[in-house]
């Protein structure tokens, strides 16, 4: 057998090759029957090392010996049908060992219909800390050969085998040292932490925070150290773990980092607005007191379900503001800025706060923005960036957060303590003149209209949980019925206080489980009360429950619902559940419409004959056991929301509701006529009424919240 270079076996493959083109191109003559073109010639773009690092004539770094990998294929062009265009891969590695002697090692596979990727797994007698070189060529099922994958336009495949694991790393932080002597600094405040190993070989840093998901970093060259920047989102005990990386891939052993961080520094500016009627300033629970415009009125409401006791009013003329006449804090810097708010007005642009910059401008404004055809947003201006977002509505409470964070220049507007809106590669903006509160300078916002609460400046990111508790006002309980039998016809509140008045004739259903017993001829038991030993049942034709008055504010957030049993799973008629509203009109009510096989709820924009109505819908049918309905109306996020054994079915945004001044009505509601009907017949139990928007999750458990 003759041995050929590849050189000669290039040539040979390019000779034979370029026969074939020569006959195809031939009118009239074909290919000889059994004619054998070779493979073609490995490309280096699909030569690896270990499957992730590339061929390279500079040597790659593995930590033991690889598996090689290559495409290999065969040609087509000479094939019969019957025929296949198998290939295989003849590898090929060699090195100079410590005695200058050659050595080399060669593997070939098995041949398979192609294009195929072949691999070898290389014999572990490979030494380490030597280069080797390897090159690959393809092998057809009639022993061709194509050209070697070094040959033109080819490179020879180099790696070196690293057996040496790398030094543990270093780590160093002036912010959030590893030591005892306290805690430090704080959340919202990011601190730099310098990994370094004393191994020169060393590409990549792996770390975890509290075992988070790990996250990499890499030197500016290899053996160099890496700094990172990270900030702790709550206080407390903290564990960073970080691995030094070579480039063959061996890591070292884990190093571990313990630092403590401090509760984040507290307001560099805050005013409660809680002081009493007639003061001429706020006084500052941080930074100086707030000189106030003699339009300003002190002792307004505050938002319920948080802490603060009182606000202040605006009226949105020229006197009507108040400012500490310096600035808050550095805009240039990290900063951020949060207040409690419920506007008068929507039509016009307005200011909560804001800081003057030095052209008769504000560099910042958190505030209020009209717009056309919907809802007014919330808005939050940094310079020449705007962010916008939730919705505004007269009477509304809102928990507003602005926060510019230079570390990555992102800005961010939170809405009740939810991100509405967020824009990176914001540039800083200077801001050395006074903090405002109620107004701004130049166009970006007029006057404000309503009331002000608990305004807080912060020098710090304020993290995302610490917002949402900023913002948070949990839903709370207003009144609750567990309705059992009563003999006077009022059914009592849980807390003895708001009781149900019974009308029409309404009355109890209380299961004969004995009777039925003592009974020979009765085969099928009564049906269980839906909750406890009774429940209210409801003729359909004039009986009803109702409060004497209003439980809710249905123009803030609420939620209220109950469990109901159809007498019949074929209603006729729509039929009211529930509902609130005055003597004309519901702020809201829900139904059953058997006509569109769907539950229903229809609020109102107002009181008074021809108010627009709002409907939302969900398929559902009655069933013979019970159904549990729960509205849930948020009013901070302008939505409503109808709830049907704790899954929603239907939504919409809703930004008109009303301060229902009625009682709340247990099984009728308002007709189109302005008059009452759509009584329900059936059973109704569990009757829950909250302040606020219950979560998706409490709504699962409505029956059962206290």
């Amino acid at each position: 057998m003759k041995t050929y270079t590849g050189r000669r076996a290039r040539t040979a493959a390019a000779a034979t090759g370029l026969a074939a083109v020569l006959l195809a191109a031939t009118p009239g003559i074909a290919t000889a029957a059994g004619g054998n073109l070779p493979p073609l010639q490995p490309s280096i773009d699909t030569l690896t090392v270990d499957s992730t690092k590339a061929c390279s004539d500079e040597p790659v770094y593995v930590p033991r010996a690889p598996e090689l990998r290559a495409v290999v294929e065969d040609t087509t062009e000479d094939n019969e049908e019957w025929e296949t265009n198998g290939a295989g891969a003849e590898f090929e590695a060699w090195w100079t060992d410590a005695d200058g002697a050659q050595q080399r090692r060669t593997h070939t596979s098995g041949i398979v219909n192609s294009p195929i990727t072949q691999l070898w797994r290389t014999p572990t007698d490979l030494p380490a800390d030597t280069v080797i070189s390897w090159h690959v060529r393809a092998v057809d099922d009639e022993a061709a050969t194509s050209a070697w994958s070094d040959e033109i336009p080819g490179i020879t495949c180099r790696f070196i085998i690293d057996t040496v694991s790398p030094e543990p790393a270093t780590v160093a932080s002036e912010q959030y040292p590893d030591d005892e002597s306290g805690w430090h600094d704080g959340v919202g405040v990011y601190g730099s932490f310098t990994f370094d190993s004393p191994s020169q070989d060393v590409v990549e840093y792996v770390y975890t925070v509290l075992g988070s998901v790990p996250k990499r970093v890499r030197p500016e060259e290899p053996g160099g150290p890496a700094t990172i920047r990270w900030m702790p989102e709550s206080g407390g005990p903290y564990y960073m773990q970080v691995r030094a990386v070579d480039r063959a891939g061996r890591s070292s052993s884990e190093t571990t980092y313990w630092m403590r961080v401090a509760e984040g520094r507290a307001p560099v500016a805050h005013w409660k607005l809680a002081d009493p009627a007639g003061a001429d300033h706020a006084a500052a629970e941080a930074g100086p007191a707030a000189r106030a415009g003699s339009g300003v009125r002190f002792g307004a409401p505050a938002p319920s379900r948080t802490d603060l006791t009182s606000t202040v009013s605006l009226d949105g003329r020229g006197n009507s503001y108040l400012t500490p006449d310096v600035p808050a804090t550095d805009t240039t810097k990290t900063f951020a800025l949060s207040a409690w708010v419920r506007p008068s007005a929507t039509g016009t642009a307005m200011t909560v706060a804001g800081q003057d910059a030095a052209d008769d401008t504000s560099a910042f404004t958190l505030g209020l923005r009209p717009a056309s055809g919907s809802s007014a947003t919330w808005a939050f201006r940094y310079g020449a960036t705007t962010l916008t977002g939730g919705s505004a509505s007269v009477g509304g409470w809102a928990h507003l957060t602005g926060l510019y964070d230079t570390e990555d220049k992102t800005l961010r507007l939170y809405v009740n303590g939810k991100e509405v809106d967020s824009e990176t590669g914001v540039a800083p903006v200077a801001a050395p003149g006074a903090f405002q509160i109620g107004r701004a300078r130049g166009d970006s916002g007029a006057r404000w209209k309503g009331e002000i609460g608990d305004v807080r400046v912060w020098d710090r990111v304020v993290p995302r949980e610490e917002i949402e508790r900023l913002g948070s006002r949990p839903a709370e309980l207003a009144a609750a019925w567990d309705i059992e039998r009563t003999d006077d016809g009022v059914i009592p509140g849980r807390d003895g206080d708001k009781p149900l008045t019974l009308h029409g004739g309404a009355g109890f259903y209380t299961p004969d489980i004995e009777g039925c017993l003592e009974d020979p001829d009765c085969v099928d038991f009564p049906a269980d009360a839906l909750d406890g030993n009774d429940h209210l049942f409801l003729d359909g034709t004039d009986d009803y429950a109702a409060t004497s008055g209003p439980v809710v504010d249905t123009a803030d957030s609420f939620s209220a619902g109950l469990r109901v049993r159809f007498a019949d799973t074929t209603p006729d008629r729509p039929m009211t559940v529930l509902s609130q509203g005055d003597a004309d009109s519901d702020a809201f009510k829900v139904r059953y419409d058997p006509a569109a096989s769907q539950w229903q709820l229809i609020v109102t924009d107002g009181s008074g004959p021809g108010a627009a109505e709002t409907v939302v819908a969900g398929p559902g049918a009655p069933t013979s056991f019970s159904d549990e309905v729960v509205v849930v109306y948020d009013d901070s996020e302008g939505h409503i929301t109808l709830y049907v054994n704790g899954e929603a079915v239907a939504g919409t945004e809703f930004n008109a509701s009303w301060n229902a001044p009625g009682p709340l009505q247990i099984g009728r509601g308002h007709t189109a006529d302005g008059g009452w009907g759509e009584y329900f017949h059936g059973g109704a139990d569990t009757v829950r009424v909250f302040s606020g928007a219950l979560t998706a999750s409490q709504v699962k458990s409505f029956a059962y919240l206290y």
